[in-house]
């Protein structure tokens, strides 16, 4: 079981987080920078860990890269942009086997200075990033960005995001925009991607085995002199729902994709936060839920139906698949279901399913090294100090009172149905 055994502040704005483990039989270190999501730097955010990837000053192409990578015993090397609520968070992650396993206790410090190599030294050309790798990582991400209608429900899910938050930074798409393209070039992706090193907040999570010379080199090679740097601010949770979207969109699809999204104004920090987890998993949360039980096998109104609640922003969303003639219905009885979590109408087996189908999702956070340095990452953002353990016994500790006063907070918001154009 992964233990949080400490934190060290190693420069200005970089955090060094130790998890030890003897559990898997590799050690992973990531690397993430923080950074707001604004509208006019989030395409430059997506496209740097696509340019990052294909070369460093030292290994100048993508074959040479993972030449080197096979050279540190099969080391695995990921990069991506992801948005943790309103903020843009840039990963650098590599895992390789312990030293134990390889015969060779010194190439740890190969690996760190691996990624020493693609964080702070990108292959650089007359003052920018290497124009060809820009130009074709352009491409690639405009492929990504206009791939995202292909996933209809994870379309109709960032479209239900869009209109509900328009004029939250929340609504911003995390892999940016293609009309933001054009206006970047290799010269200032790379001065922006400077400005990232030099201001942005860095935690680096260390997971594995490890002794204190193992740390103060992890702690040498990644100091740096930085400026001044940004204070992220937190989401903005409101309960308030100004006014009630129905939106339709149409297109050439054989089944219709509803999602409804709801505020709660209860932000991960209030003691009502489990309460309302508990809640959405007794609503549509699994097989057991009211949702799957009504609307999908009582009603056989859905081909699949769930609600899921977005940590970072506070809200909840039900999303399901329908034909395009069980909108109405399937819209009365999710209806009905909420008003039945709020009037108390659910058993105790209920609550103990749900309960224990978060709990389940609680451990498993610990079944490899990226998810453990995920659910770490998660923690620091959101100040959150408890272990697994103790958020376990949070969940468990929720009264039948406390899920009924957190779900009479679920307020519809926004109604998004992705249907036949023909219809």
């Amino acid at each position: 079981m992964a233990t949080f055994n400490e934190i060290l502040n190693i420069g200005n704005g970089i955090n060094l987080n130790l998890i030890k483990t003897d559990k898997f039989k590799s050690n992973l270190i990531s690397l993430y920078m923080e950074m707001p999501l604004n509208r006019d730097m989030v395409t430059k955010n997506a496209l740097i860990p696509l340019v990052l990837k294909r070369g460093t000053n030292k290994y100048n192409t993508t074959l040479e890269v993972e030449r080197s990578l096979e050279e540190l015993y099969g080391g695995q090397l990921s990069l991506n942009i992801n948005k943790k609520g309103e903020r843009h968070v840039l990963r650098f992650t590599i895992e390789s086997p312990k030293g134990i396993y390889v015969d060779d206790e010194e190439y740890f410090y190969d690996v760190i200075s691996f990624l020493k190599e693609i964080v702070y030294n990108p292959y650089v050309e007359d003052g920018g990033f290497k124009k060809e790798y820009v130009d074709q990582e352009k491409e690639n991400l405009k492929r990504i960005i206009e791939g995202k209608i292909n996933d209809k429900r994870s379309y109709a899910i960032t479209r239900c995001i869009e209109e509900m938050c328009k004029n939250e930074k929340y609504s911003i798409y995390e892999y940016g925009y293609v009309e933001d393209l054009d206006s970047i070039d290799n010269k200032n992706l790379y001065e922006h991607y400077k400005s990232i090193l030099e201001n942005s907040p860095i935690e680096i999570f260390y997971i594995g085995n490890y002794d204190n010379k193992m740390i103060d080199h992890i702690k040498n090679t990644f100091k740096m002199d930085r400026g001044n740097i940004i204070k992220v601010p937190r989401e903005k949770i409101t309960d308030a729902v100004q006014t009630k979207n129905m939106v339709y969109e149409d297109m050439q699809i054989n089944q219709g994709k509803l999602v409804i999204g709801y505020r709660t104004g209860i932000p991960y920090e209030d003691n009502l936060y489990n309460a309302l987890l508990v809640s959405s998993e007794i609503l549509g949360g699994g097989p057991n839920s009211k949702l799957f039980r009504t609307v999908r096998e009582k009603e056989s109104l859905a081909y699949y139906i769930n609600s899921k609640i977005y940590k970072y922003k506070s809200i909840m969303l039900i999303d399901a698949g329908i034909d395009f003639d069980k909108f109405e219905k399937t819209l009365e009885i999710t209806r009905e279901q909420i008003d039945e979590l709020k009037e108390g109408i659910f058993s105790d087996e209920d609550i103990e399913i749900a309960k224990k189908a978060i709990v389940t999702s609680l451990k498993s956070v610990t079944d490899s090294n990226y998810l453990i340095s995920e659910f770490f990452l998660s923690q620091v953002l959101s100040n959150d100090n408890r272990s697994v353990a103790e958020m376990i016994e949070d969940i468990l500790n929720v009264s039948r009172e406390e899920i009924i006063e957190a779900s009479n907070k679920i307020n519809v918001d926004t109604i998004y149905f992705l249907k036949n154009e023909n219809l």
